[in-house]
């Protein structure tokens, strides 16, 4: 999961993409990175750690230009080398930066076509390289000294006849514009906004809404799945449906735990959707143990306090803050290692004992995944002095391992895959669990006077949209991405040839 933002403007633009990366930070908090373009000359700096750290006072005097684009990363694949942040930079044709949130699900078929039949070369072993040297080939037997919205156009078409599996991309072509296209299936959302800035139309491209808000961009629309968006050097705006065969089925797990509560992504308000889980995971508790001993509900920050809160008050139940979370440690369901989530457990959560001590408490989580957090939160909820320590998900189980850019690529570290709820309930050691229903989730996150048709829903039922994902799939990624793999990386990868921050020429 990543986070993109484009920026066309009649001024600098380098500090509004800060703020921008700033407002997607939930997003990567592996890497961070900025191209800008200055009288056809891209300027970038990219580098490992949080937005504040990697850019500088000097990185941004330097970072100059009306045009750019940003991207926060955090990995799911490959290492967690400084050569892997983006943008992306290919100096042919024309010079194209490039930005991705996502992850194809055809890269190894796709990497040997690229590098065999189109000749081109790659730096790492990142699947959004690979997107990028598609659309430069593409852009390339367009054979146009000077590209226009039509070839453009007809590159992003040839990108969706290749590509599969998810991604929302952003890019820069020197001197020419800037391009914003989103899959077939829109699996990945991508918005864009503009506002008028003295009689002049400025526009911004982003994965969530809330990246518009700082800096004063009314959001126009979603990217719709298949469409490219184009942005002229004179600042027109052209856009196409770029794929023959399109469906909205956007990822559900956005509303469960990525985005920002303050997001709109496909006409779906976050915040709604989470209160809305809230609703349905009371109904069921009442439906299910309507004679509940619950005293106090407690949400184990941050994503699912929505969620909590409507869900106590539909309990009639009190609804307290009984953790405390430290705000200078990550989210550690993107912690690249088991061993490094289990120690950022204990520094990012305190319980306050005037909330456990002698009560029946229940916990309230957005998503139990690997279940790392939640068994060390029942057990500090019992240390607390809890007398029972109930837990509520409200999301269904995660079972199945997610192929789209989620960082759930090996099914032997989910929890709940093969298990039943019962087993589960036993391995997290509280008293009682119990999961949003899938069908409610659903009914949670669907606007009816929105877009969606339907959602990616396959890490609850195994059922994966792009039509492509087989066992044989599934235990390749299994066996190269799973956290003992990733513990084995070799950090000689941070010793490949990438661009350097600075100048590209």
């Amino acid at each position: 999961m990543c986070g993109v933002v484009g920026i066309y403007s009649t001024r600098e633009v380098n500090l509004e993409i800060y703020d921008a990366l700033t407002m997607l930070q939930h997003r990567g908090q592996d890497a961070a990175g900025m191209v800008t373009c200055h009288q056809g000359r891209f300027n970038q700096q990219k580098g490992n750690g949080m937005v504040r750290d990697v850019f500088s006072t000097r990185d941004m005097q330097r970072l100059e230009g009306n045009v750019g684009i940003g991207h926060v990363r955090y990995p799911t694949a490959g290492s967690s080398s400084p050569a892997l942040a983006q943008p992306f930079y290919v100096n042919s044709p024309y010079g194209i930066a490039f930005a991705h949130n996502g992850n194809l699900t055809n890269t190894r078929a796709l990497s040997e076509e690229v590098f065999e039949t189109d000749l081109r070369h790659f730096n790492t072993d990142s699947d959004s390289e690979v997107l990028l040297n598609v659309l430069a080939h593409e852009l390339q037997v367009q054979q146009q000294f000077t590209p226009t919205p039509d070839t453009i156009f007809d590159a992003v078409s040839g990108v969706h006849k290749r590509a599969r599996g998810a991604y929302a991309c952003v890019a820069m072509i020197a001197n020419h514009g800037m391009l914003a296209f989103r899959d077939p299936h829109g699996i990945r959302p991508l918005v864009f906004g503009s506002r008028e800035v003295n009689g002049k139309t400025e526009y911004m491209i982003a994965s969530e809404s809330v990246a518009l808000d700082v800096s004063g961009f009314k959001l126009e629309r979603d990217v719709n799945p298949g469409e490219a968006i184009y942005i002229d050097r004179d600042g027109k705006l052209h856009s196409k449906q770029c794929s023959e065969h399109t469906a909205l089925t956007p990822c559900v797990f956005e509303h469960v735990y990525f985005a920002r509560p303050d997001s709109m992504m496909d006409g779906v308000s976050v915040y709604k959707s989470r209160m809305r889980m809230g609703e349905k995971l009371a109904e069921k508790i009442m439906r299910e143990r309507p004679d509940h001993d619950i005293d106090v509900v407690i949400p184990i920050p941050d994503t699912s306090r929505v969620s909590g809160q409507i869900l106590a008050h539909n309990l009639g139940v009190k609804f307290r803050e009984g953790l405390m979370k430290n705000r200078y440690i990550g989210r550690t369901f993107i912690m690249p290692g088991q061993s490094q989530r289990k120690k950022s457990v204990r520094q990012k959560l305190n319980p306050v004992p005037l909330e456990f001590k002698g009560k029946n408490v229940l916990l309230v989580d957005d998503s139990i995944v690997r279940g790392t957090t939640s068994q060390q939160i029942i057990e500090m909820a019992r240390d607390a002095g809890a007398n029972k320590v109930y837990l509520a998900s409200a999301a269904p189980a995660v079972r199945f391992p997610n192929v789209y850019g989620i960082d759930m690529p090996s099914a032997s570290e989910l929890i709940a895959h093969g298990r039943t709820e019962k087993e589960v309930e036993q391995l997290l050691g509280c008293d009682w669990l119990i999961y949003q229903d899938i069908d409610d989730l659903v009914e949670s996150v669907t606007n009816k006077n929105a877009k969606p048709v339907g959602w990616d829903c396959s890490v609850f039922n195994g059922e994966y949209v792009t039509g492509d994902i087989n066992d044989e799939y599934l235990s390749a990624i299994d066996e190269a991405r799973n956290d003992n793999a990733k513990s084995k990386i070799d950090l000689s990868s941070e010793q490949v040839v990438g661009i350097q921050n600075g100048d590209l020429g």
